[in-house]
């Protein structure tokens, strides 16, 4: 995502010559399909197609090997620099780069669906390869299938040799937390090109000025109120009125963050009140990742809090819930924590995850017999 990010800037500029999109992989290679790089009349260059080795060779002659209209070349990945084509970067195989001029119709259309998909509208685009006698030929559809582009020359043809990608809009991450922890974790995410919002019900928090990286900041105050409690056999979030100011103003809803199932969250407030009203109001939604910060104490409360009063079984509760968040990569401090729980995020959107430390109605048992919240809870005093 970051890499489509720094190629519309590029573009921006005004003097892009080439753009390069890495169409097939045979064997091992450092980027997948679908990896761009665009080029500039002076040399510099936006994206990465490879892990450096390849791009001075591409940039070099990209304007070169395209003054005649589009191009495929094939590149080697092999240590072996006796090869017939030998741009040896040590993946052991072979990639093809389509290679076409930035001024052509076909490639400014590619270049506006890669805008549209980073302001979260998916594209589909159909590219028909070119070859002696073939104009390269595109078409691009929006998620509901409707032609928004398509070339002059004719519409891409099925039975020919074609490159169909997927341009998805990049991963969204909530972060429901303020606090000074949840700043590397915004930054690693945002450095990866996620969009991130951060949610906080403490104005003094949630401010932009913290968040640099982040999309939107958000003072919004949690859903839950009192009333919600009665009959739980749990006590409110606090027996006093609130400190005037301390949560926040009217303005944005819950409801306004449009969670999705795509959606990863994590909660990390540190405020075992708001922890207990976001957890309960996020579990119906079912993000593909929900995490949970705290002791596996503090969070067995939680989850039977929250599962008393969604009327749901303990199970239900710990089946779409990651907790104790983040991989047990070891380390210590806000930075290795925002790691450890950024690596879990990623392995779980990629469908790589292996071994997760996962909350179980035992383990909730197991920690209830403790003791309850009450060390959790924040006393105020009502005068």
């Amino acid at each position: 995502m970051t890499d489509r990010r720094k190629i519309l800037d590029l573009h921006r500029r005004g003097d892009a010559v080439a753009l390069g999109t890495l169409i097939h992989v045979e064997g091992s290679s450092y980027r997948r399909t679908g990896a761009r790089i665009l080029i500039a009349a002076n040399g510099d260059y936006a994206g990465s197609i490879s892990g450096g080795c390849l791009e001075a060779e591409v940039v070099r002659k990209a304007q070169w090997l395209t003054r005649n209209g589009p191009t495929i070349e094939r590149y080697s990945t092999l240590f072996d620099d006796t090869a017939e084509i030998p741009y040896g970067l040590g993946c052991g195989g072979t990639v093809d780069l389509l290679l076409e001029p930035a001024g052509t119709p076909e490639c400014i259309a590619l270049l506006q669906a890669i805008e549209a998909s980073l302001h979260g509208e998916p594209r589909r685009i159909v590219t028909q390869l070119p070859a002696a006698g073939r104009p390269l030929r595109r078409c691009i559809l929006n998620a509901t299938g409707n032609h928004l582009f398509s070339s002059q020359a004719g519409r891409v043809n099925p039975s020919e040799p074609h490159f169909d990608e997927h341009l998805a809009p990049p991963q969204r991450l909530i972060v429901f937390g303020a606090g000074d922890d949840a700043q590397p974790l915004v930054s690693m995410a945002a450095l990866i090109g996620w969009n991130v919002t951060v949610v906080d019900g403490r104005p003094q928090w949630a401010r932009p000025e913290r968040f640099p990286q982040a999309e939107r900041v958000l003072a919004l105050a949690p859903p839950q109120t009192d009333a919600a409690w009665k009959g739980t056999g749990f006590s409110p979030s606090h027996g006093a009125p609130q400190k005037k100011g301390s949560l926040a103003p009217e303005g944005p809803t819950f409801e306004s963050l449009q969670i999705t199932p795509n959606d990863a969250v994590v909660v990390m407030t540190h405020s075992y009140e708001q922890d207990r009203a976001w957890l309960t109001a996020l579990l119906p939604l079912g993000p593909r990742y929900l995490g949970l910060l705290g002791a596996r104490h503090r969070s067995a409360l939680l989850v039977r809090e929250s599962a008393t009063l969604l009327a749901w079984p303990i199970d239900r509760a710990c089946e779409g819930l990651f907790a104790p968040v983040g991989l047990d990569l070891g380390g210590d401090g806000a930075e290795a924590i925002a790691l450890a729980i950024l690596a879990e995020m990623q392995a779980c959107v990629e469908g790589k995850l292996g071994i997760s430390r996962r909350m179980t109605p035992e383990m909730v048992a197991e920690q209830i017999e403790r003791g309850g919240a009450s060390r959790y809870l924040q006393a105020q005093c009502a005068l």
